[in-house]
């Protein structure tokens, strides 16, 4: 097969630097592949929903690699030490050295998985991803944050580590259910949040496009995203500092996943309603303007996404929080918006106010 047309955005990050190559059909693109994935023997991860769909195809745009397989069971419930250990399993039973490579043909969770153990892997092995959801493609696959969950707290087990390339087909998409596509497009709103108010306002233009999946808007949309997650990670790549911005609505969200069980609320979708809070918050501290927090809600709403919380009480919610890796020196810190466009990491907020949002959204009304 020969090259498909494809955008590219780069990670730059020295040495460890790795492109992001976006456009239909790049999963069978036999060409593309071997340009980009240098290890002979891969072992491909993926899970029971995708290996029916893509596991195939990709084996056969493969073909002059050495490949083998290991099919997980689908959801955030199976994230764990157990399930990754099954991968490990399946390398060393593979025989694969150090000069092997693990394939991530999945969602963030595959992603996280198969990242975490290639960075385990006799100290670390190269792995490629090739996510297959819109998740996936804008966020978790980009940037090097790899994770199992722990029973009490989501991400707490993981390393920083970089894939070789991120091969994101957009046709895989089209296979993917309403609920899970519209979680991903959480995420693309995020990024129009935290640093480009031009990409909001493109996105509030082109919801009915966007919820079609017609193309070229998902393609624009996945790699304005990458391009902003290529930004803040190229200068903070281990979370010190900008970086942290990329987790507006996820120290909320957390808390609203971690209190319904893992894989009740999808990760996106939780991202939604803290999003939310986090305007809100934004609002009673008075940086953002009660019409950009509309605005916000609007555009979810409209995005058919989750804009209010599960009533599990401000109590447990803090606690949860609390849990969070995002908690520095006792204070919660938490991503706020300073304008539309704009976010920052802070711990020095009013406590009244963040009490008040926690009891709007968190509390059974009266």
């Amino acid at each position: 097969m020969s090259h498909q047309p494809h955008q590219r955005v780069d990670i730059p990050l020295g040495e460890r630097s790795y492109p992001i190559l976006i456009g239909p059909h790049l999963l069978g693109d036999d060409a593309l592949l071997a340009e980009h994935i240098a290890a002979r023997n891969l072992l491909i991860v993926t899970n029971e929903t995708i290996a029916p769909l893509y596991l195939r195809p990709l084996e056969a745009a493969l073909q002059d690699h050495r490949t083998a397989s290991v099919v997980l069971p689908d959801g955030e419930q199976y994230k764990t030490l157990d399930t990754m250990s099954r991968i490990i399993d399946a390398l060393v039973s593979e025989r694969m050295n150090r000069d092997a490579a693990v394939v991530a043909l999945g969602g963030g969770v595959i992603g996280d998985m198969a990242g975490f153990a290639a960075a385990c892997y006799q100290r670390g092995i190269d792995y490629i991803q090739v996510p297959t959801t819109l998740l996936a493609q804008v966020d978790s696959s980009v940037g090097g944050k790899t994770a199992v969950n722990h029973p009490r707290a989501k991400n707490m087990i993981g390393a920083f580590h970089q894939p070789r390339c991120v091969i994101a087909d957009t046709a895989t998409l089209h296979t993917l259910p309403e609920r899970e596509y519209r979680a991903g497009i959480a995420e693309i709103v995020k990024y129009g949040l935290i640093y480009d108010p031009v990409f909001f306002s493109w996105l509030e233009a082109n919801v009915e496009p966007l919820l079609e999946r017609v193309d070229a808007a998902v393609i624009h949309a996945v790699r304005r995203s990458c391009e902003i997650k290529a930004e803040v990670v190229g200068v903070d790549e281990r979370e010190q500092g900008l970086r942290a911005i990329l987790n507006l609505g996820h120290t909320f969200g957390h808390a609203i996943e971690t209190a319904s069980g893992y894989g009740n609320w999808l990760h996106g979708e939780a991202v939604a309603a803290g999003m939310v809070m986090a305007a809100d918050l934004s609002e009673r501290l008075g940086w953002l303007p009660g019409v950009d927090k509309e605005r916000t809600v609007t555009l979810l709403r409209r995005f058919g996404l989750p804009v209010e919380a599960p009533r599990i009480g401000a109590e447990r919610a803090r606690e949860l929080m609390g849990l969070d890796k995002k908690v520095l020196d006792g204070k919660l810190r938490l991503v706020l918006l300073r304008s539309l466009g704009k976010a920052d990491v802070v711990s020095d907020y009013s406590g009244e106010a963040f009490a008040a949002t926690m009891r709007t959204h968190f509390d059974a009304a009266a």
